[in-house]
């Protein structure tokens, strides 16, 4: 914002003092020249008459003076209407008057000139006095408006180091909440890892214990077999003599019966044989299912070449669940290794376990899956 400059309260301008004390000089010099005119032994009937020119506009104390020449005036009118004494005394007497009016009017004059000159200069002095005062006041406001603006300005200034600081409050208390937050998310999923390593361990436990339990049940089952072919042999030693008796005439139904039962081991070889081929298939098929899925749900990272392979060791729960996975072989790269051990989690559970018989559950519980981004893409 421009400010404008204030004005020199002594750069005072004379022109109209100087103008009005010409004019006054003027007016005192028109008086001095006239004159009222002499009387001569027969003077006519015309009034000596005493002009004066007043400003009273400029003037307004010299009203009074006016009036007493005005009064003189007309005194001097009624003198001249009545006859006329022509006496050389009476001349004089008047040329005396005239000469003393004039020389009042010159006092008068000097006198309004001097006065006019004070007023003038007092006047001056005023207006000058007046401009000083409106110069001050003038730079007391523009003194005031500045302090007003730089205190706006100190204001805004504050504010808006204010407001900086309190995005940054926000931005530190954000980042402060960001980081709590990814505290507790690594938090709760070491709990998640660490209860899933105990629920496999507790399964693991619980898978072993019901095997220990089996192998017990087994061993019983055949000692009890065991038992019984024992009895079933001293059984047969106490008929012996009897059966010997009984060889001749059952010696071709024995034959015929021996026989018969080679021929129902061998179709049992046979069945066997064709089972085991089933569960072979069974075992290919269920793998196979299941590669699909983790190739379906692996997420290859970018910087895995197709060069690079990991093999991991997969362990099941009865019902298809990933119990345990582990790094068997690993890529050289722990991205890589995590991101096929994350494809076998995302890939459970694998419900085509519980279609397949008890004992080949109990031998797909455990395998291992081998990973090579050339193999996939």
């Amino acid at each position: 914002m421009a400010v404008k400059k204030p004005r020199d309260p002594q750069d005072v301008s004379y022109t109209w003092p100087v103008i009005f004390a010409v004019a006054v000089h003027l007016l005192i010099v028109l008086i001095s020249v006239i004159h009222w005119p002499e009387g001569d032994a027969e003077p006519d009937s015309s009034s000596i008459v005493q002009a004066t020119l007043v400003r009273t506009d400029a003037y307004t104390d010299q009203a009074p003076q006016a009036n007493d020449q005005s009064a003189a005036m007309e005194a001097a009118d009624e003198t001249a209407e009545e006859p006329v004494v022509d006496t050389q005394s009476e001349d004089e007497e008047a040329a005396e008057q005239a000469q003393a009016a004039e020389e009042q009017a010159e006092r008068e004059a000097a006198e309004a000139e001097a006065q006019a000159l004070e007023e003038a200069r007092a006047e001056a002095e005023a207006e000058a006095q007046r401009r000083q005062e409106e110069a001050e006041a003038l730079a007391e406001r523009q003194r005031e408006a500045e302090q007003q603006r730089r205190q706006e300005e100190a204001e805004a200034e504050q504010r808006r180091e204010a407001e900086e600081q309190r995005r940054q409050e926000e931005a530190e208390a954000e980042a402060q909440r960001q980081r709590e937050a990814e505290e507790q998310r690594q938090q709760e999923e070491a709990e998640a890892e660490a209860q899933r390593q105990r629920e496999a361990e507790e399964q693991r436990r619980q898978e072993e214990a019901e095997a220990e339990a089996e192998r017990q049940r087994e061993a019983e089952a055949e000692a009890e077999r065991e038992r019984e072919a024992e009895q079933q042999r001293r059984q047969e030693e106490a008929e012996a003599e009897a059966q010997r008796q009984r060889e001749a005439e059952e010696q071709q139904r024995l034959q015929a019966e021996a026989e018969a039962a080679m021929q129902r081991q061998l179709e049992g070889e046979a069945q066997a044989a064709a089972e085991a081929r089933q569960a072979a298939q069974a075992a290919n098929s269920f793998l196979t299912i299941v590669k699909r899925a983790v190739e379906q749900a692996w997420i290859i990272p970018s910087e895995a070449g197709d060069s690079m392979s990991a093999t991991l060791q997969v362990r099941l729960g009865p019902s298809g669940e990933v119990l345990a996975t582990s790094v068997v072989s690993s890529s050289g790269n722990n991205t890589f290794d995590r991101s096929a051990m994350q494809a076998v989690e995302h890939a459970a559970p694998f419900g085509e376990l519980r279609e397949l018989p008890t004992e080949q559950q109990r031998n797909l519980r455990q395998f291992n899956l081998r990973f090579t981004p050339g193999d996939v893409r």
